[in-house]
């Protein structure tokens, strides 16, 4: 069970019921998937099937990452045990949940990565249970949860191990922390306001205007250009969509912080050329493309419609082909953070993730606003 003392609450939500078979939702039209996205999609879950090894973690005691090899079959309506792939979800699910720690923890590498790994992890559990309502999930997730609210700072970010402290280490660890969160509202479980309203003061701060001035209730300052930092002073591509991908998450959807960032972000893809020499390598880190691609759905509008084929077709035009290989065809690869197969699992399934976001079939890219979250973040 949950204990009060922690404030985080988890009761099933009829309001927020979600259907166990996937149903998704269809795409607008071929503006979102191609004949070529869709081959690319299979090419890459067919890469991760093959090499996915007897233990289900491509060769990764990363949770997260084992994790986000479970999300690229779900978000291509891969259900655990049913399908072509079902089998290759239900190992990859298995691993993540044998190797939880009794404390919650979704973490078996270096404590470094606790909360990495945890965010990750916890975020594909919830998409999981929603898409399954697997009893053996609840239990695990529930942990997973509890642990979150607990190693809240209290400054309301996080720290990179799973321990409780003054001060949060940086946005990159609020974003991870802020998705499972969303997931577990997704899947129709309910977190405490007290979390979110923390975590969202936490976010905010690390908003840096273009004159450095602070007061952010000036008109004046928040008509100026800004962008999300990961420490109050660096900027990136990453950062600016991590920002804006909290923000929507905890419900903030009129943060005028969001439109700022989405000026850096549109700029920064428009850039993005058009790739034919598939070399496994995409036109950005997997951890910039994973939050960039949701930030731009997650918006919609002109920013999608505009952003997304670009990404599409140039993550196409970048997965690895080796017609004298077969069965190394189809993967990218990280080319900033993780390397070896690891890197390749990493790569290949936020590829496969960005391809089949216009499917809708995961929770988080069902639901759309709610706007009872943003309701239950402003209550203290």
């Amino acid at each position: 069970m949950i204990l009060h003392s922690l404030k985080i609450c988890i009761v099933l939500s009829c309001s927020l019921a979600i259907s166990l078979a996937p149903t998704g939702a269809r795409a607008e039209g071929e503006w979102e998937i191609t004949p070529e996205s869709e081959a690319a999609l299979e090419k890459g879950l067919k890469w991760l099937a093959a090499n996915q090894g007897p233990e289900g973690n491509w060769e990764s005691n990363d949770l997260g990452l084992v994790g986000m090899g479970a999300l690229a079959f779900l978000a291509a309506g891969h259900s655990p045990g049913h399908g072509q792939y079902g089998p290759n979800v239900e190992k990859a699910l298995d691993y993540v949940l044998k190797n939880a720690k009794p404390s919650g923890l979704l973490n078996i590498s270096n404590a470094q990565r606790d909360m990495y790994n945890h965010g990750l992890a916890a975020f594909v559990l919830g998409q999981a249970y929603g898409m399954t309502n697997d009893a053996r999930i609840s239990p695990v997730l529930d942990r997973a949860l509890k642990l979150i609210a607990y190693t809240q700072c209290e400054d309301g970010g996080w720290d990179y191990q799973a321990r409780r402290q003054k001060h949060g280490h940086d946005l990159s660890l609020a974003v991870m922390q802020a998705k499972a969160l969303r997931s577990a509202v997704d899947s129709g479980l309910e977190v405490s306001p007290e979390v979110i309203n923390l975590a969202i003061k936490s976010v905010r701060e690390h908003y840096r205007a273009a004159s450095g001035k602070k007061n952010f209730d000036d008109p004046a300052v928040q008509a100026e250009p800004g962008q999300f930092t990961y420490d109050g002073n660096r900027v990136s591509l990453a950062m600016v969509a991590c920002g804006v991908v909290c923000l929507q998450e905890f419900g903030e959807y009129d943060d005028w912080r969001i439109e700022r960032n989405m000026r850096y972000l549109v700029d920064e893809i428009s850039k993005v050329q058009p790739a034919t020499n598939h070399d496994g390598r995409p036109p950005k880190d997997a951890y910039s493309l994973y939050y960039v691609g949701q930030a731009l759905y997650q918006v919609g509008g002109k920013p999608w419609e505009e952003c997304y084929p670009k990404l599409r077709d140039a993550l196409v035009g970048s997965q690895r082909i080796d017609q004298a290989n077969p069965q190394q065809s189809g993967w990218w690869t990280d080319i900033q953070h993780v390397s070896g197969k690891p890197g390749q699992l990493y790569g290949t399934a936020v590829g496969c993730f960005i391809l089949a976001i216009p499917n809708r079939y995961l929770p988080i890219l069902q639901e759309g606003k709610i706007d009872s979250l943003k309701a239950r973040s402003q209550k203290n």
